[in-house]
Formats: structure tokens, C-alpha cells, sequence
């Protein structure tokens, strides 16, 4: 009763329900990135040629979570090195190698170190969409954090939704 005296009083000519197009185009893909030693790796360019149907939207959002503990995502610094170099200095400060306290050991000397990492950088990215590409800051770049000194290939699942361009 409730929900038809709002729509009642809300739906007018003035006022009529939203027409929804069939403009929308929701994407779902898993890349398989390319194993990388430790440390802090600029991945944009093998996301967007992994995702060729990105050229499609007007405008959107895209979702990249990473399958993985040890590993994580971040947005950075893309024009100096050294700031990924730093990073990786950092981080092995906060979450050091065969620290007295860890338990959890029988996966090696970096596993547990990688694991507390991934946990504060995290393993998923909300980016905005615009004309077809990722609408990064000039100097934005997609980070892979490999926590472990050999990851191995590293599984990424891209959800990007948004307005297709008309064709």
C-alpha cells in the first residue's frame, strides 16, 4: 500500500519513471598477469591491452581484484622508479622476514611478511572510466605489489561497467 501511494504521488507527467536504454555493457574477464619477482610493478599497460573491450565505454567504472594473499593492488607514482624502490624498502621495514613472533612459517621466510602486506595495501581498485580508458592522474599508475620473492603468475578479475559509446 505504502510503496503505491509514493509511487502515486511521485510519478506525474512532470515526473515519470526513468527510461533505462540499452546502453549499459557490463564486462567480466580474468587476466593472467605475468610473474614478477618481489616488489612494486607497473602493470597499467597490461591491463588495458588484457581489456580491449574498455574502448567501448563513454564512461564507467572499473573493479580489479586481485586473486591472491600475498599480492596486492595500489595506485602510485608511474614516472619515477625510485618511488617503487622506496616502497619496497618500506614495506619490508613494517612487515620484516623471520620475525621472532610470526607462527605461521612453514610457507617460507617471505609468506607471512607477504601476507601482512597484502593486508594493508589491499587486493582490489575502484577506477573511473572516461572516453574508453582508465581516467588515471597524470603521473597514475596500476601497481602489482608481489609480496614474495617468486609469486608466480598472478590472476586479476576485471569488472568494468558503464555507458557503450552509440554505434
Amino acid at each position: 500500500y505504502h510503496l503505491t501511494v509514493l509511487l502515486s504521488h511521485c510519478l506525474t507527467k512532470n515526473n515519470p519513471l526513468p527510461v533505462y536504454n540499452s546502453s549499459m555493457l557490463w564486462i567480466q574477464k580474468t587476466i593472467q598477469l605475468a610473474a614478477r619477482k618481489r616488489g612494486f610493478h607497473l602493470i597499467t599497460d597490461e591491463v588495458v591491452a588484457g581489456l580491449p573491450e574498455l574502448a567501448q565505454l563513454t564512461v564507467g567504472v572499473a573493479h580489479l581484484f586481485l586473486q591472491h594473499t600475498s599480492a596486492s593492488l595500489a595506485i602510485n607514482e608511474s614516472a619515477d622508479p625510485e618511488v617503487r624502490s622506496d616502497m619496497e624498502s618500506h614495506f619490508n621495514r613494517l612487515a620484516p622476514e623471520n620475525a621472532s613472533h610470526y607462527t605461521h612459517t612453514y610457507e617460507g621466510a617471505d609468506d607471512m611478511p607477504a601476507h601482512l602486506k597484502a593486508v594493508l595495501i589491499g587486493s582490489s581498485l575502484t577506477l573511473p572510466i572516461t572516453n574508453g580508458r582508465f581516467n588515471l592522474g597524470t603521473w597514475q599508475g596500476i601497481y602489482l605489489c608481489e609480496h614474495r620473492n617468486r609469486g608466480g603468475t598472478r590472476k586479476l578479475v576485471v569488472t568494468a561497467w558503464g555507458e557503450k559509446y552509440n554505434t
